[in-house]
């Protein structure tokens, strides 16, 4: 018997105001595996990923995950939140707390580990994206690349079933790009399920299993990034290619 997903997106319409930004989105991820979700600006890609864990609330369809589908709110959202690992544009993290805290204070407040306990994960992990050495410093005081690889940190501290990422190096510098790249592709190495929205067309091509390209509120087109990158099956696919691959 073949696992069930462990993300079951079902006929997901979402509206804001008289904005129809998803239209009918199906989709499933399987547990182990990397969906890289690409398309051009506005079609919905992030919103996609925000319902995914109820930072948005859907117009219709639904949203399971590891078979309990997206929960209103109270603490069985709480519960979802902390087994979904969310990795934003913006590093988001708590500017008056050390780098070592910010990764710490979710297991110890949410999952209840012991400090010790936390303190000792939390440096593996900052050990694991390549920051163990700034443990003790400020958000400030860490380069845009350091920053997102510390909020990587951050969301696998809480032992998550399944990392999102919505463009997280979009707001880096190219030299920066590649070191919180090579930190991704080393999770999708290790079979930590992701679904990541990028712009980032070699990590699509290396760490994908599955390419989901997006255009106007829906899914377009689904296929492994060879099928994808080398024969596109919709003129739009084609299309979008075309421009980004030409440079």
């Amino acid at each position: 018997m073949t696992p069930a997903p462990l993300v079951v997106v079902e006929k997901v319409n979402k509206h804001f105001g008289d904005l129809h930004v998803l239209r009918d989105i199906d989709l499933t991820v399987d547990r182990g595996e990397v969906v890289v979700v690409i398309g051009p600006s506005g079609s919905g890609k992030s919103t996609l990923c925000r319902c995914i864990n109820r930072l948005e609330r859907v117009t219709s369809g639904r949203i399971t995950i590891d078979g309990v589908a997206l929960p209103e709110e109270g603490k069985a959202l709480a519960r979802l939140r902390a087994d979904v690992g969310m990795v934003f544009q913006s590093f988001n993290l708590f500017a008056h707390k050390t780098i070592l805290q910010n990764v710490t204070l979710g297991p110890i407040k949410v999952r209840k580990l012991a400090k010790d306990e936390a303190r000792e994960r939390g440096l593996k992990l900052l050990e694991r994206v390549g920051i163990a050495d700034k443990a003790d410093r400020y958000p400030a005081e860490l380069s845009g690349g350091q920053q997102q690889r510390a909020a990587i940190a951050r969301a696998l501290a809480m032992g998550p079933k399944l990392m999102l990422f919505d463009e997280p190096t979009s707001a880096l510098d190219p030299e920066m790009i590649k070191e919180v790249l090579d930190v991704m592709v080393e999770l999708a190495a290790e079979g930590t399920t992701m679904v990541v929205v990028t712009h980032e067309m070699g990590f699509a091509r290396s760490a994908a299993r599955r390419v989901a390209f997006m255009d106007g509120g829906r899914i377009v087109e689904m296929a492994s990034p060879e099928q994808f990158f080398d024969q596109p099956q919709t003129d739009r696919a084609k299309d979008f290619l075309s421009k980004i691959l030409a440079h």
